[in-house]
């Protein structure tokens, strides 16, 4: 009896020794959070992003996104050195609301306002189809797959996952 309570407890020892000791080696890079960001973006939305779920094209202006949520004409463009985007929302009607676009770079991990002139833009009404629109300026940092996330009015409302190259 008293060297199979010997056996269990060196088994015990040698369980807790190899669970303690085949940690991940490989250390997760953080991610890096701008610190003007709006502060209803969550570090959890990010975590959340389906990167196989890519943008794609709908309807007939164009139009680069999910069909019947989001998209945008313009996304096509090379958008590294600037470009103008006509954001289209569906199943958005209330009138006079924020949209908030942030964007995230999967490889570097971090996170970039995009639009020229802040965080936050208005929406306007109807326009080919959607629900709401507006334009802006945007600028991607750098190249690579970007999720841009949508808030409006402080909610998120879609994420757009994207390729830019140029």
């Amino acid at each position: 009896m008293k060297r199979i309570g010997t056996m269990i407890i060196v088994s015990f020892s040698v369980l807790l020794l190899v669970v303690g000791c085949s940690s991940d080696k490989t250390v997760e890079s953080k991610t890096v959070l701008p610190d003007d960001m709006p502060d209803y973006v969550q570090e959890s939305d990010l975590e959340q992003i389906n990167w196989e779920r890519k943008a794609g094209e709908f309807g007939d202006k164009g139009i680069i996104g999910n069909e019947n949520k989001s998209g945008v004409i313009g996304a096509d463009m090379p958008s590294l050195d600037g470009q103008k985007w006509m954001w289209h929302l569906w199943g958005n009607e209330q009138a006079n609301t924020s949209l908030t676009v942030v964007g995230y770079h999967k490889e570097s991990k971090t996170v970039h306002k995009i639009l020229k002139d802040g965080w936050t833009i208005n929406l306007g009404g109807p326009n080919n189809g959607a629900d709401a629109h507006t334009p802006s300026m945007v600028k991607i940092p750098k190249a690579g797959e970007w999720a841009i996330l949508l808030y409006v009015d402080e909610e998120l409302f879609d994420t757009l996952v994207y390729e830019k190259n140029s």
